[in-house]
């Protein structure tokens, strides 16, 4: 019974880094451009995603350290983060 909940819910989806995903879509149609417009987006929608995704992207924090900045637990960061990933691809892939 829970295979089945862990497969529903993606848990055999294969996890990249969002960098790693970046490289994956076509080189001319990524820039930082078009990353740092779905990052202001997000902003908007979230702030605490957008800043997650500015302390571990841009920054190098680990999920501890993000979490010690914003004072959120690292299960939080975590959803954030994958949230937040999901997010901005989407929108990058959209065309403008």
């Amino acid at each position: 019974m829970r295979s089945r909940g862990y497969d529903k819910r993606g848990g055999a989806a294969v996890k990249i880094a969002l960098y790693d995903a970046l490289l994956v879509l076509d080189e001319h149609s990524v820039d930082l451009l078009d990353l740092g417009r779905a990052l202001s987006l997000l902003k908007q929608v979230d702030r605490r995603k957008s800043m997650v995704v500015e302390l571990r992207f841009f920054g190098g924090l680990t999920l501890q350290e993000t979490a010690e900045v914003l004072s959120v637990s690292e299960n939080t960061v975590s959803n954030d983060w994958n949230f937040a990933k999901t997010w901005l691809l989407r929108e990058m892939m959209q065309p403008s």
